[in-house]
């Protein structure tokens, strides 16, 4: 049977939509995908109609055989294209609720870059909007979607390493903000929803939640509370630099028979493993049980190794490393999981639930509010439309394509 085809809009031009679009146009067989494939019928620029002609030029033509792709200058056009099966929102996170309601109300289904929303507010608004257009609506953490990712949440249910009672997790980069970011950047501008906590911090959250959270049945799900949050503002600007975060989770994985502890941290000066590519290198990720641990080398949103030790020394340290096939950065595998989920009609992701993603943003805004750390209203703010072009997207620079 031949392989169903979806129909992609990119809505931005930046350097995430271009490792994105990279990776979808990539023959899925080379993954052991044969079911979908995907081609790129229209990409959009906020900026200029040349900048959306350069993408296609630069990423799309020649690489999807006879299939067109329309290039526009705004996001209204984008959303308006009936050859246009499901948006991929590649914006900064300031704007994505904005531009998802755009697309909401044109009848896009969605696959929305995180954070999704900068506050649970906008979040549950989105989510709500999804529901009653019955519009598939998916937040894009690929990393959840790595074979990596599937089998250490598949050995923590097994019960490989028991009771899992504490979880750590870091993504600092190892930059020094005021030689790396201008004050404008993404990276420090509170007008566009900058620090750490929304672009590195949801790496460890992530972490936290899919081995401790996601790994329990749905029914026993529980949301953390946040026990403690640590904060360093970027001096010039007042966005958080360094972020340290404590939760207890009420339900442990996978029995339920205790509280699990997750920490959580993300920094720009700090890094989290400068011998990383050495035999020296140390976990980014240490998920601790009673009966053992797995460990997740770094960088945490995109791992190739993990390592599990057993308190039994009987048995022997497991290794495991991993490869990209087909050359791919790592993101097919999320835009082969929402085809999938489009084509067969559902409305969310199992493996990124709504629930799901309105639970961490409900958790980062807790984190924000002990930390005293506030975006513009217009940022913050669920009215609709708003325009946004005061806050200059066009720095946007994903810290994932840094290696």
């Amino acid at each position: 049977m031949a392989p169903k085809v979806v129909r992609w809009g990119m809505m931005a031009t930046g350097g995430i939509v271009q490792t994105f679009t990279k990776d979808l146009l990539v023959d899925p067989k080379t993954r052991g995908v044969e079911d979908v494939c995907h081609v790129v019928t229209a990409v959009a620029s906020s900026s200029s109609k040349d900048s959306a002609d350069r993408f296609v030029a630069n990423f799309v033509e020649g690489k999807q055989g006879d299939t067109k792709c329309s290039a526009y200058a705004s996001y209204k056009e984008l959303v308006q294209d009936s050859n246009v099966d499901i948006i991929y929102v590649g914006t900064p996170h300031s704007h994505h609720y904005q531009n998802c309601r755009l697309a909401l109300e044109h009848n896009k289904p969605i696959l929305c870059e995180k954070a999704l929303t900068v506050n649970a507010e906008q979040a549950k608004t989105l989510i709500d909007e999804a529901r009653k257009r019955n519009l598939f609506f998916m937040e894009a953490v690929w990393t959840r979607y790595f074979p990596l990712s599937i089998e250490v949440r598949q050995a923590i249910q097994d019960g490989k390493i028991g009771e899992v009672i504490r979880v750590s997790a870091d993504l600092s980069i190892g930059e020094i903000p005021e030689d790396k970011f201008d004050e404008g950047h993404r990276m420090v501008n509170l007008d566009l929803a900058g620090g750490v906590l929304l672009d590195l911090g949801i790496y460890a959250l992530t972490w936290l939640f899919q081995t401790i959270y996601h790994t329990l049945p749905k029914e026993k799900r529980r949301a953390p509370t946040v026990l403690g949050t640590a904060m360093t503002s970027e001096p010039r600007t007042g966005a958080d630099e360094a972020t340290t975060i404590l939760l207890n989770f009420p339900v442990s994985t996978p029995s339920g028979r205790s509280s699990t502890h997750g920490v959580a941290s993300a920094a720009l000066r700090a890094h989290f493993d400068f011998e990383r590519d050495s035999d020296q290198a140390t976990p980014a990720v240490r998920i601790f049980g009673d009966q053992g641990e797995i460990q997740v080398f770094g960088p945490i949103y995109r791992p190739s190794r993990y390592r599990i030790t057993y308190r039994d020394k009987q048995k022997q340290t497991e290794d495991k490393t991993f490869e990209f096939p087909g050359g791919i950065h790592g993101m097919s595998w999320e835009g082969d999981e929402a085809a999938r989920c489009w084509l067969v009609g559902k409305l969310e992701s199992e493996t990124m639930s709504w629930d799901e993603s309105l639970v961490i943003m409900k958790t980062m805004d807790n984190v924000r509010k002990q930390g005293n750390l506030k975006y513009p209203d217009d940022i913050e703010s669920t009215e609709y439309p708003i325009d946004l072009k005061k806050r200059d997207p066009s720095k946007h620079v994903q810290t994932e394509n840094r290696d």
